[in-house]
């Protein structure tokens, strides 16, 4: 996401430094002129540099994009934090939950920056990287505490292929983004075991409606939920073969353990660790959500995916809302 997003900017006219954790990726991209790792096939732009050195990376820059994995976020901006300047915007694409803080993204860089912190903003929606880099149209919201941040960035994005809204509502796009790929990770044991589309189709109808809960309990807006980034994002991810979660998911469901299938992925799969942190946090919360910890029992308590779907089949009946 973090190539996608540089190559939009460069696209825009913005000289765009990609910056890596590790040198040898860094120095790959720069030779091949192309993320070979994740995004095969599609020419970096010549106004886009990439470097492992942080200095380099933040010298003269305006706008930072962090689209670090939400269990890294930490350690990457603590290693970045020297080379800060106070007050650049930072608008973060990560979607999840910290393990053990139970900090969304945004809640993640104010702490590690501190008082040196700028403005931050969040960018989510139904965005599946391979598919922006074939230019196929998507549509997205950006969200800030300022609105005139989330305006110049929207414009910062847009293109014809692109399409950006505003939101102000971070905490319900950052919630809405993490909880998504819990339900993702769902809805791939239901491919992976053969259940059929009715049954995905009740799993976003009652995915979305703990993700609701949850967020609002929070203090999310209920129209969020209801959007780009809430169920725009859910449905993506649960149907998309390019989802990482869901193709985690599907691999369990099909006999895989949960370690199997994550150390057959190719890249991080937020959902994973994102699931023990949204079960913590709706505890917390007094919030009920079943489909969240049915995934919870698969992943980490040894519950088969066939027991966790009798067991959410089996539960009393109630009302739908």
């Amino acid at each position: 996401m973090g190539t996608i997003c540089g190559i939009m900017l460069c696209e825009n006219g913005h000289d765009v430094t990609v910056w890596s954790a590790f040198a040898e990726a860094a120095a790959q991209m720069n030779s091949a002129r192309e993320n070979r790792k994740f995004l095969p096939g599609y020419p970096l732009p010549d106004n886009m540099a990439v470097t492992a050195d942080g200095a380099e990376a933040f010298n003269g820059a305006e706008l930072i994009i962090s689209a670090v994995p939400t269990q890294f976020v930490r350690t990457v901006w603590s290693r970045l934090a020297e080379y800060y300047k106070a007050a650049i915007p930072i608008c973060s694409v990560a979607k999840g939950i910290e393990n053990g803080t139970l900090l969304r993204p945004s809640e993640i860089l104010a702490e590690v920056l501190g008082e040196a912190v700028g403005p931050l903003a969040v960018l989510s929606g139904p965005s599946i990287a391979p598919e922006i880099a074939d230019k196929l149209p998507a549509t997205v919201a950006v969200a800030a505490d300022d609105p005139e941040l989330a305006r110049s960035i929207r414009d910062c994005f847009v293109r014809p292929y692109f399409r950006v809204y505003t939101n102000p509502d971070m905490i319900g796009m950052e919630l809405a983004g993490a909880t998504k790929n819990v339900i993702a990770i769902a809805a791939g044991i239901l491919d992976g075991l053969g259940s059929g589309d009715n049954a995905k189709a009740a799993l976003l109808a009652r995915g979305l409606a703990e993700i609701t809960r949850l967020a609002l309990a929070l203090g999310a807006r209920s129209d969020t939920l209801a959007g780009l980034a809430g169920v725009g994002d859910l449905v993506t991810t649960c149907i998309s073969p390019h989802g990482r979660n869901r193709g985690f998911g599907q691999m369990i469901g099909e006999g895989k353990t949960a370690a199997e299938a994550l150390a057959a992925s190719e890249s991080v799969v937020e959902g994973e660790a994102t699931t023990r942190s949204v079960v913590q946090l709706a505890a917390r919360a007094g919030v009920d959500m079943p489909i969240t910890q049915a995934v919870h029992d698969v992943l980490f308590a040894g519950k088969s995916p066939a027991e966790a779907i009798a067991n959410l089949m089996e539960r009393p009946p109630r009302a739908e809302s």
